[in-house]
């Protein structure tokens, strides 16, 4: 996941910036647009699209950061958890790669929920370690 947050924050430089000086060369004053929500519809969306992912990668990966610490931390460790944060990252990193190129909205959905439920298997585990159950 940190390898993959990276490889965005590149592209997402590797687009923006490009894109940044053709508003620029177009007389677009870029330090009026130094607020995020003042940057909406002005780059192409293929820019945009690549931002809004690495923010994505900032939201929900970080509670799967904080449970897979616990889950290392209790040694509770096994192939169930294993093959959920496998299966977690996999499906992240396919909806990273549907959103910035083809960004077709059902895909994402189905690859997100996908990602939820791994993640929540990891979660609910141990939140059933700790209750006893």
């Amino acid at each position: 996941m940190g390898t993959l947050s990276f490889v965005m924050m590149l592209l997402m430089y590797a687009t923006r910036i490009p894109a940044a000086k053709v508003l620029e060369a177009q007389g677009v004053d870029l330090q009026k647009l130094s607020h995020p929500s003042q940057l909406g519809g002005v780059f192409p969306s293929h820019v945009e699209r690549v931002a809004d992912n690495y923010n994505h990668l900032w939201e929900q990966p970080t509670l799967f950061y904080a449970v897979v610490g616990v889950i290392w931390a209790l040694e509770h460790t096994d192939m169930v958890h294993l093959y959920a944060a496998w299966a977690y990252c996999a499906f992240r990193l396919v909806h990273s790669v549907v959103q910035v190129t083809i960004n077709h909205v059902w895909i994402r959905f189905s690859l997100f929920m996908l990602s939820w439920m791994a993640l929540a298997t990891l979660l609910l585990r141990e939140v059933f370690a700790a209750l006893g159950l």
